[in-house]
């Protein structure tokens, strides 16, 4: 018989977790950037290759992108307006998406793009025999390392950006003397070696024009070179290094960005000023600080499924789906977390499209802020895999939006508060962009605001809260002035607008539609998130009460003729529509407005549009199912969309997955899938989003035995150890960040003993309205896979440990 025993102790588990996650190869990645391996430090990017004659490293400094300031926002008249309006709300789609884009998007605009700065090259003379090749990306350190043998020569390199510092550093050792020569290339227009000097390669140039934004940036580096014993000489541009045993390389990039409005920056200044800040300590001693830094981040979670197999990682990806290898899920979980630490940092910009990598001159999708999905994705690990620092640069971005997103908000729609659409980028862009068919999506801002009352839930930061109540407060402003009363629903309706990149047949294949799912949903939060802050901070108490009202009168969601949740407010919905966007969705996962305890119906209906949109589809796609599917408590379907995920790109027919540097492939690249599916494999071991704390909610049946500890909760609780075995709990060690009331939700088959015996030891309190889930009589209802629960009440105390085993 088991007992449920809660233990308080102020003292940390010493459970120790072993296992190392190493990405490691036998063959260098030659010319192909998918399989170059991603440092960085949310300044500063690299790919490095390690290629034995010819090394090469990809550079990327984290405000250089396309274009200036630019703050023209086109102005739509009232009278503009208020036609299409009417022209949606006669049904009359295809004309009203036509009138969008002679009067809004005549302009042509795509947004700007993230651009390189081109690549590092170390030329090696002789070095093309080489055996006992290996490289790999250690993770818990944040080193990408690089061991060859040429005859009885060895060599060995190691690259990493040191959070400390904003420069990427390398170091090159042989067990005798080597030659290399130190040289630049870039496929900038402006971009050229400035100076080769002393031991230095200073390298410079300017951004491009696009989309009739002038360029306005201009950004310089330097490579510094300290060697071990050997000559040095010059060309006008590169180094050549001869006879030396070790070699010590430098490079510090800036430009002249300081804000989206100013670009008024001292590049050389700024360069300068991180190398010599670098320089003051010995490498060994900058290696050390940053594998302390960094792990201060990193080893705050820590995952075990099951042993590594001591294979390639490129051939554990090949035959990841054939046969059980758990140890590589927690790899790519791992990897997700490595990505969003090495991308987003505390005073740099956001994680972009593909985070802070990009070699291409006209990056995919320019590389930028994709709002309706992808940007919001890449910060889904944020919060709940303990990395909440991360999100800063966002919030930052956010705040800048809200200022922009005034100017938009008025010139457009003659509303208060602000608004951006699907796009934005460096600039700030709120107006939309693209085409009506993509562009006209009014709810970019509305998203973004979630991850403001997000990191407050996690949190409880009432300082931030503060700090942020305008962001909360604005986007519900926006809503509130642009809501329309429907003609033929009795709803208010936000119009117009799209159910992001996806039309109905019913509606000429055009998008543009009125009340859609996902913008009712989004309405949904960001009134109720306005009413909490209100509430908490004791602000704006009528329009907080205008909102109430506001609440009553938006539509609810709706089960089809098919059994599906509606994506629209009509019932067009096809089971043939594979769209790779489930917008409607978005109430099941990132938002917990369709709960299996809550809403039955509601999730029954999610479950049959997940089923009719099939499981292969474009790599962010599946990463997002990831998480719909543990939502859903179906933990084995959630692994078979890892295993899509985790397919080599060109095997999933119609569909993406993997290249062999594990970066998501949509194809092309895009970091959101690595993001979505890092944040998925947490929600399949915690979940926290409906109205309580639910252990294992959805394991796979792949995942028998495992441990898990510093996952993040709702309300500043921390999973401090979570052990399991043959798919049952063994311990569970909570610890409560905040104080006040853990309501705990454990399987029926983990506390069966407990009820037989009629047990129920304080501080515990036995909730008994959730047993079996209830089933409505208003739809079929199909909830294999959830189990029964019970809820149980726990009063907390702030900075307290909880154990239960």
């Amino acid at each position: 018989m088991k007992r449920v025993i809660v233990v308080f102790f102020l003292f940390v588990s010493s459970l120790s977790f072993a296992q190392e996650y190493k990405m490691w190869y036998q063959n260098p990645a030659g010319k192909v950037w998918e399989k170059a391996l991603p440092v960085g430090n949310g300044f500063i990017g690299g790919m490095v290759y390690g290629n034995t004659e010819e090394e090469r490293i990809d550079l990327n400094e984290t405000s250089f992108w396309s274009g200036g300031p630019y703050a023209t926002s086109p102005t739509l008249n009232r009278d503009s307006l208020e036609k299409l309006r009417s022209l949606v709300f006669s049904e009359k789609y295809k004309e009203a998406e036509n009138m969008a884009n002679r009067v809004l998007f005549s302009h042509g605009s795509h947004g700007q793009m993230f651009l390189p700065i081109g690549s590092l090259i170390l030329k090696f003379p002789g070095q093309k025999e080489a055996t006992s090749y290996y490289r790999e990306l250690d993770l818990s350190k944040a080193v990408a390392s690089t061991r060859f043998s040429v005859g009885k020569q060895n060599y060995e390199r190691e690259v990493f950006t040191p959070l400390q510092e904003k420069v990427l550093v390398m170091k090159l050792s042989s067990t005798e003397a080597m030659n290399v020569e130190v040289l630049y290339r870039t496929p900038l227009p402006e971009g050229r070696v400035v100076q080769v000097q002393g031991n230095e390669l200073q390298i410079g140039g300017r951004n491009i024009a696009h989309e009739g934004s002038e360029g306005a940036l201009r950004f310089h580096g330097i490579i510094h070179v300290k060697q071990s014993g050997g000559n040095s000489s010059r060309t006008d541009s590169s180094l050549i290094i001869s006879n030396a045993k070790e070699l010590v390389l430098y490079v510090s990039l800036a430009t002249n960005y300081q804000s989206y409005q100013d670009v008024s920056g001292d590049e050389k200044a700024l360069a300068r000023a991180r190398l010599t800040s670098a320089l003051k300590s010995p490498y060994t001693e900058l290696k050390r600080k940053h594998i302390e830094k960094y792990q201060s981040l990193y080893n705050r979670v820590e995952l075990t499924l099951g042993s590594d197999r001591r294979e390639p990682t490129d051939i554990r990806l090949e035959k990841f789906r054939e046969g059980n290898d758990p140890g590589f899920a927690a790899l790519y979980f791992q990897f997700g977390r490595y990505l969003l630490i090495s991308s987003s940092q505390p005073g740099g910009q956001p994680a972009n499209l593909q985070g802070i990598w990009n070699a291409s001159i006209r990056p995919p999708w320019d590389s930028k802020y994709t709002i309706n999905i992808n940007t919001e994705m890449n910060y889904w690990p944020a919060e709940r895999t303990n990395l909440s620092e991360m999100h800063k640069p966002l919030f930052e971005m956010v705040k800048d939006l809200t200022k922009t997103g005034a100017v938009t908000a008025k010139r457009l729609y003659g509303a208060g508060g602000w608004v951006a659409h699907h796009n934005t980028d460096l600039w700030r862009l709120t107006w939309p962009v693209d085409a009506a068919f993509y562009g006209l999506w009014p709810s970019g801002g509305a998203w973004l605001s979630q991850h403001i009352w997000e990191h407050y839930q996690y949190t409880g930061n009432l300082h931030f809260l503060k700090e942020n109540q305008e962001v909360l407060f604005g986007a519900a402003r926006f809503y509130v002035d642009i809501l329309q009363k429907h003609p033929k629903y009795p709803y208010l309706v936000i119009n117009p607008s799209t159910s992001p990149e996806n039309a109905p047949e019913a509606h000429q294949r055009s998008s543009l539609s009125a009340g859609v799912t996902m913008d009712n949903q989004l309405a949904f939060d960001v009134f109720q998130n306005a009413i909490w802050a209100s509430k908490i901070l004791g602000v704006k108490t009528q329009f907080s009460d205008s909102l109430k009202q506001l609440l009553k009168q938006l539509p609810p969601m709706h089960i089809g003729k098919h059994g599906q949740l509606q994506e629209w407010l009509d019932d067009v919905d096809s089971p043939q529509d594979k769209h790779r966007h489930v917008s409607h969705l978005y109430g099941l996962f990132p938002s917990s407005q369709i709960s299996p305890y809550r809403h039955p119906a509601l999730f029954s209906a999610a479950r049959t549009t997940l089923e009719h949109r099939g499981d292969v589809s474009t790599g962010w796609s599946m990463g997002w199912k990831v998480n719909w599917w543990a939502r859903l408590k179906d933990g084995d379907h959630a692994y078979l969309l890892i295993e899509n995920q985790l397919t080599p790109l060109g095997k999933n027919k119609d569909g993406g997955g993997t290249y062999p540097n594990l970066f998501d492939a949509h194809p092309p690249f895009q970091i959101d899938g690595n993001f979505g599916c890092t944040a998925g494999i947490a929600e399949m071991l915690v979940q926290s989003a409906d109205g309580a704390v639910e252990v294992l909610p959805a394991l796979p049946s792949r995942w028998a035995e495992g441990k898990v500890k510093g996952l993040k909760c709702l309300g500043g609780f921390e999973i401090e150890e979570l052990v399991w075995e043959k798919g049952q709990l063994k311990r569970l060690v909570v610890k409560s960040h905040l104080g006040g009331n853990l309501r705990l939700r454990l399987p029926r088959a983990w506390t069966k003993g407990v009820e037989a015996k009629g047990e129920n030891p304080n501080p515990f309190f036995f909730v008994p309205e959730i047993g079996e889930p209830v089933v409505s009589s208003e739809a079929q209802i199909h909830l294999p896979q959830i189990r029964s629960t019970y809820l149980y009440d726990l009063k907390t105390e702030k900075g307290r440990r909880y154990v239960i085993e």
